[in-house]
């Protein structure tokens, strides 16, 4: 592959896929593509944390598994410690298009965020679909972080900064539960990590680069395409704005984001053009597009250069948003319910 802008490594890594690809997505049963995605990141180097915890959360359809982080006590005060206050939360939910992921795939990804950011982080094991369709995975989500909130004392947290991330599908779900939480009135979230986050899957969205970058950089057209029929109960749940965030009337008073796309993902357009209503919309908005980077680099357990990059702005951000107290939720007219 010759394709000018790529990375070189992430050339490399693509051109070893292509040596040896797995099965199509949708020829072989759902659960053994998922125990391959267990195994690949299985081999990764764990980074090493104070302590790791299982638990379980109540959720609308029984209990959340969940899977707690705490940081060794950080020399710097990263997430604000140095203050004389607790650390902030992280809520993380797993990418994996709704279908694949959990908190095996996503162990390392949650100790590095631990370590990074200087916080707590709670790392959640929503449904997936196709066992359970939307929107069974946005309710564990916002069922989840509701908990998060009110267990951080218990955990070790300050329960004024707790922050929802995401990638991929992960950031779908923060996305969705940053607006949720802020039609409910609360609780008031810190920020909102969304890293290359799908925010339109109507067949007919997401812009330019879903079609010419539709093969050939890891995620295809034809595996969105294979999610989407997975996680939606019916084409028309695409354009419910729980499934499609984009298609929200109303993006203001959300909180601060952090948006990541990379140059060479087909979900950069949708991914950009929500970082841009966002800013439209009065939120406070860091956007990075990685232009020689694919989609996955985050937690690729190859750890491309570009993924490198990418942990070292999400850390920088997370600990400048868990350092600041949150600014109270703007009043608002009763009886104006914002549109969902």
């Amino acid at each position: 592959m010759t394709t000018p802008g790529l990375d070189d490594d992430v050339r490399a890594y693509l051109a070893a896929q292509a040596a040896d690809p797995p099965p199509p997505l949708g020829t072989v049963p759902v659960d053994e593509v998922r125990a391959r995605d267990r195994a690949r990141y299985a081999a990764v180097a764990k980074t090493p944390v104070a302590r790791v915890r299982d638990a379980t959360w109540p959720g609308p359809a029984g209990p959340i598994p969940v899977r707690i982080y705490h940081p060794h006590p950080p020399a710097g005060g990263a997430g604000g410690a140095a203050a004389g206050r607790p650390p902030g939360l992280v809520v993380l939910l797993h990418g994996g298009g709704f279908v694949l992921g959990d908190l095996e795939t996503h162990d390392e990804a949650a100790r590095r965020t631990a370590v990074g950011a200087g916080a707590v982080v709670a790392s959640v094991g929503y449904r997936l679909a196709p066992e359970h369709p939307f929107p069974a995975g946005v309710e564990d989500a916002v069922a989840a972080t509701r908990e998060a909130v009110a267990r951080a004392g218990a955990l070790g947290a300050d329960p004024a900064r707790v922050l929802v991330a995401g990638d991929s599908a992960g950031g779908t779900l923060a996305a969705v539960v940053a607006r949720r939480l802020r039609d409910a009135g609360g609780p008031t979230l810190a920020g909102q990590a969304l890293v290359y986050p799908t925010t339109d899957l109507r067949p007919s969205g997401g812009g330019p680069s879903r079609d010419a970058l539709a093969t050939g950089y890891g995620l295809t057209k034809a595996a969105m395409t294979w999610f989407a029929q997975q996680y939606l109960r019916r084409e028309a749940d695409a354009t419910h704005p729980d499934a499609s965030p984009a298609l929200a009337d109303d993006l203001r008073d959300l909180p601060p984001a952090f948006v990541l796309t990379a140059g060479f993902d087909p979900l950069r357009d949708e991914g950009d053009a929500y970082a841009e209503r966002l800013a439209a919309a009065g939120v406070a908005v860091e956007h990075h597009r990685m232009d020689g980077a694919i989609h996955g680099v985050l937690t690729n357990p190859a750890r491309l250069a570009s993924g490198e990059r990418a942990w070292s702005l999400l850390h920088a951000w997370t600990r400048r948003v868990l350092a600041t107290d949150p600014r109270p939720a703007p009043p608002r007219a009763s009886g104006t319910p914002r549109p969902r």
